[in-house]
């Protein structure tokens, strides 16, 4: 059975709400380097910050994710 890979959306959600990689950093209280190496997919976020970065950005979790082949 194939594992599935998962990429996050971050950057393409905050580019469809208009939102800046410093606003969310602010609200989230973290650096704007973790926001930005997230948008770059070079780390992820972890479960609990992905809960709250759904509530800032207001969109569903699965709208944060994406499946690569």
């Amino acid at each position: 059975m194939e594992k599935k890979v998962y990429k996050n959306r971050i950057r393409v959600v905050l580019a469809e709400k208009m939102i800046t990689n410093t606003y969310l950093a602010e609200q989230l209280g973290v650096s704007k380097m973790t926001i930005s190496r997230w948008c770059a997919n070079t780390t992820q976020p972890s479960a609990p910050q992905l809960m709250e970065i759904s509530q800032v950005l207001q969109c569903e979790l699965r709208d944060l994710y994406e499946t690569v082949e």
